[in-house]
């Protein structure tokens, strides 16, 4: 079977762990060349960049902080220095700082819609233009369920979650005419190095939550961001799919 995005050259946003890392390795699989944005951890995105060369694609560990402005700015050059293009974007890179709004810091607020909004805005203003040029480009921006129907004790990380939804399908209408695809994809509870830090009392009431009776691994949510990157589904822009084992509705 052929490799459906051969030669593409891809950014994934907090690629070191969970989602990103599977995302970028899947991307990969595929026929990708990545880009590892990473914030903290150094070694663990170094460690994929190598298991993504002995697939067989190029890859590249680049440190940014994806809320500022200017390190966006240095991640995207350096990208196109070395890959000369820019076919997919990925935005995953987020944090959570969970607490009532009558207890929540600003500080809290303001970190969680830095990173996990603006910091999608970031990427995309560097990447978009460069697509626009090419006449082709796929973004994928990793929202959450609890952007679309809110969570108690996390009004900064469903408002950033949601504000990502507006995005993309804002996006999606200014970038269509240039062949760019945009479109979201919003887990559920996955097991990645976040949930590990949760009572076992939320994890068991997320997997109620669901119909299918269990947790998504992060590799649930790769194939569906890979798929989306592919041609199979061009003509798909401006969604927002669920990957939830049914924990929305």
């Amino acid at each position: 079977m052929a490799l459906e995005l051969e030669g593409k050259k891809a950014i994934v946003t907090g690629s070191s762990l969970g989602i990103g890392r599977a995302i970028a390795i899947e991307l990969a699989r595929n026929g990708c060349d990545v880009a590892i944005n990473y914030r903290k951890h150094e070694e663990e995105a170094r460690k994929i960049a190598e298991e993504i060369r002995t697939i067989g694609r190029q890859a590249l560990a680049i440190k940014a902080d994806v809320s500022v402005f200017k390190e966006v700015e240095n991640l995207v050059t350096t990208v196109l220095s070395e890959f000369k293009r820019v076919d997919i974007l990925i935005n995953n890179a987020g944090v959570n700082r969970d607490g009532v709004i009558w207890k929540m810091t600003e500080e809290n607020w303001d970190t969680v819609i830095d990173i996990n909004l603006k910091g999608y805005f970031n990427t995309i203003r560097f990447t978009a233009p460069v697509m626009k040029e090419q006449n082709f480009g796929k973004i994928v921006n990793i929202t959450s369920i609890n952007g679309l129907r809110g969570k108690f004790g996390q009004t900064n990380y469903s408002a950033a979650k949601a504000g990502i939804v507006g995005l993309t399908k804002s996006l999606a209408k200014e970038l269509g005419k240039f062949n760019v695809n945009v479109n979201a994809v919003a887990p559920g509870m996955i097991e990645t190095e976040m949930m590990a830090g949760l009572p076992p009392e939320i994890i068991q009431k997320a997997k109620d939550e669901t119909v299918l009776g269990r947790i998504a691994m992060p590799e649930d949510i790769a194939n569906v961001v890979a798929f989306l990157c592919t041609e199979r589904a061009k003509h798909i822009t401006g969604e927002v799919i669920k990957v939830d084992g049914g924990q929305y509705i």
